[in-house]
Parts: C-alpha cells; structure tokens; sequence
C-alpha cells in the first residue's frame, strides 16, 4: 500500500498529532517514518517510531490501549500528520487520558464567549472517564454497567423532563434536562458517535 506523499525530516521523521475522534481532545504527539505510517494505513491502528528507542511501536501493544484510526490527514505543507482516533484507554503511559494535562500558565481553561463550550467540555470529561474508568466516578458505573444501563438512564431522565414540563415547573425542568442532556452524551460516547455529527444533521435541517 502507497503512502501520502509526505514530506519526512533529515532523520525521516514526521510529527503526527493524535486526537480523538469524538471528543476532539488532543491526546498526544508522537513521530512516525515512512514504515509506520505505512504500518497504520495497512492496520488502522497507530504505530509510530520512538526517537529514544530507534525503533517502530504499535501503540497499546503491551498495555492493551490502542488506539483505532478513523482518519489521517496532512496539512498543507505535507509535513505534520494528523491521526483521529477511538482510543481503548488512556493515551499517556501515566494513565491519563491524554498526554497534555499541565498548562505553562499555570491557569485553568479560559472561560469561552461560547455559550455552548460546557457541552464540548463535558464531552472531554465523558471520554477522559471511558479511557481511565476512575473509581468512583459516576460516569465510570454508566460505562462499567454497560449501554443497556446508559439507556435505561436515558428513558428515565426523558421521563422526568416530560413531568417537569407538564408541571410546568422551570426549577425542576432545567435540572433535569440537565441530567438527560449528560445521559445523552455518555451515550454518544459509548455508541463512538461525536456529537459534531448531530449537530450536521441540525444544520443539514436547517
């Protein structure tokens, strides 16, 4: 199988940035060579090449979270890849969700003029809970439990923002839709649909 024709480095190395397909979470950075890129074309999972080791590895290998590619792209100088990916568990070989957790600035996300960024950040939070799976996390049972669980949730908070309205109760009502919007969303999640894909369908509509 031919690869893209991408520009590689002096070593013959390209960076290849990975996110998740869903979340849009950037998860790591990594190099790939020609042979691994060729390695991740052919078996949709990522390889890539350690510049300490000097050698080619397939993500997940030994601790079983590898990473299946929905897509690969390159910018417009042919030099940078872009891997989307449904990580099976945590990107960083600390056990965390993703590689980038600590800001230069020491300061915590800067508040959006966005007023829908609480959903793309509550569905960084949902896939951050499916990679690690924290103890005692909620959003940990709903997917330990499984989808026919997540969907008994989703039936139940739907019912409940039925009632609210009919009661005509806005305190009850925005509490609940609250709770059915979450449900909604972990179950996105665990059906690896991105909620950018709903939201096409809004704007085809429109």
């Amino acid at each position: 199988m031919n690869t893209p024709d991408i520009k590689f480095d002096e070593k013959g190395l390209a960076p290849a940035i990975v996110q998740d397909a869903v979340s849009k979470e950037v998860l790591t950075l990594a190099y790939m060579n020609e042979e691994s890129l060729r390695k991740s074309i052919e078996t949709r999972e990522t390889w890539f090449y350690s510049r300490s080791r000097q050698e080619l590895w397939h993500k997940g290998e030994t601790s079983g979270n590898t990473q299946k590619i929905v897509d690969i792209k390159y910018d417009c100088d042919q030099d940078a890849l872009l891997v989307l990916v449904e990580p099976a568990g945590p990107a960083c070989h600390t056990g965390s969700y993703s590689c980038f957790n600590e800001s230069v600035l020491g300061e915590s996300k800067e508040v959006s003029s966005d007023r829908f960024a609480i959903l793309n950040e509550l569905e960084e939070v949902i896939a951050k809970r499916e990679a690690e799976m924290p103890e005692g996390a909620y959003t940990t049972y709903l997917f330990d439990k499984g989808v026919d669980k997540i969907l008994k949730k989703v039936g139940e908070e739907a019912s409940e923002v039925i009632i609210a309205a009919k009661n005509r109760d806005h305190e009850e009502l925005k509490w609940e839709a609250a709770d059915l919007i979450y449900h909604l969303l972990v179950l996105l999640r665990e059906q690896k649909l991105p909620l950018d894909e709903v939201l096409s369908v809004l704007q085809k509509r429109r």
